[in-house]
């Protein structure tokens, strides 16, 4: 197995390292402004490494299991839809409602997956608002060095040891191996960006693995608390965006408009660097992944609310960088949109 990850990580730096070229030839750049976190014009469209290499990995596991074959069929036809619509909008902004559309198809593509693989309609749905979810929160959190990529790297890693079938615990180590590809060009100092290819490929990849581990265990692993167990490992991009755009919302803000209104994108602007706020989120996706080793055995009750506790810490967190950061950075608490 160590051999075809190495094989897949080569493959996600090669085709970063090919990426950057083709950007900086296409004047692909994310330049700086007020609604971006960086100083210097960046390539973007470096997540096409990651999905290649994901492709790579869905094939060599319906290679060595003929009962895997629909399955990752269904999930890299998702992939392509997500990975596809993120591209066009790398090289021609495209309006919101025409990605959420394609991610709706996708996501419902990954339903099927848990159906297939063993799951009853509750996984299914659970599966389309997961893949909704997570595509556009990778998305949404993808604003400083490093952050995308290394959060799911921490998660793949959280569960490849949480993983009780080898499916999953394949899926999940294959995305290791292709943020570890990845992140070279893209820590301490972005010399590339994800891109949208890239960032809500993350977000898919994710709830494959996610889905699979849920199917792949049985009837328990398909419970509330197996679900709360697998939540808990990307919680601090669900608390941020969450409650971000709740927020924004409520204050009558363009939502889905390019902000800065994140509690990491205020925190970095006041530190004016990136690697603390990375590196921090990077630290609190590790713990959620220690947390759920540590209390999956226990009895339901104690699981349900540990994860809730977890989660509210998670929030008054988040409220504490906003209010302590907003100020620091010049921010207004109130965006513009």
């Amino acid at each position: 197995m160590a051999a075809w990850l190495a094989l897949l990580l080569g493959i996600s730096l090669a085709a970063t390292l090919a990426a950057r070229g083709y950007a900086l030839r296409r004047d692909l750049l994310d330049h700086p402004g007020e609604r971006r976190s960086h100083v210097v014009p960046t390539p973007r469209g470096g997540g096409i490494g990651i999905v290649l290499s994901m492709f790579v990995a869905m094939g060599l596991l319906a290679y060595a299991d003929d009962g895997q074959v629909l399955e990752m069929a269904l999930a890299a036809t998702g992939l392509l839809l997500v990975a596809g619509i993120g591209w066009l909008d790398d090289h021609r902004p495209l309006t919101p409602w025409s990605r959420l559309a394609v991610h709706a198809v996708a996501a419902c593509l990954l339903g099927v997956v848990a159906i297939d693989a063993g799951g009853q309609f509750a996984l299914a749905l659970f599966a389309f608002v997961l893949a909704m979810v997570l595509v556009n929160i990778w998305n949404f959190m993808d604003g400083i060095d490093g952050i995308a990529a290394l959060q799911a790297l921490v998660a793949a890693g959280a569960y490849a040891l949480l993983a009780g079938d080898a499916a999953s615990r394949w899926m999940a180590l294959a995305l290791a191996a292709a943020c570890l590809g990845f992140l070279p060009l893209n820590l301490p100092r972005a010399r590339i960006f994800l891109g949208d290819v890239g960032s809500g490929a993350l977000g898919y990849v994710l709830a494959l693995v996610v889905v699979l581990a849920a199917a792949g265990g049985g009837s328990e692993a398909s419970s509330p608390a197996a679900w709360m167990l697998l939540l808990l490992p990307p919680s601090a991009f669900l608390v941020d965006a969450a409650l971000t755009l709740a927020a924004r919302i409520l204050r009558g803000e363009r939502w889905w408009t390019p902000h800065v209104a994140h509690a990491y994108q205020r925190w970095a602007k006041a530190l004016g660097r990136h690697m603390p706020v990375t590196f921090a989120y990077a630290a609190w996706a590790v713990a959620g992944g220690l947390l759920a080793l540590g209390i999956r055995d226990l009895p339901v009750a104690f699981i349900m609310c540990a994860g809730s506790a977890w989660y509210l810490g998670g929030g008054i967190l988040w409220l504490r960088l906003q209010s302590h950061y907003g100020r620091k950075s010049g921010l207004p608490g109130r965006q513009s949109g």
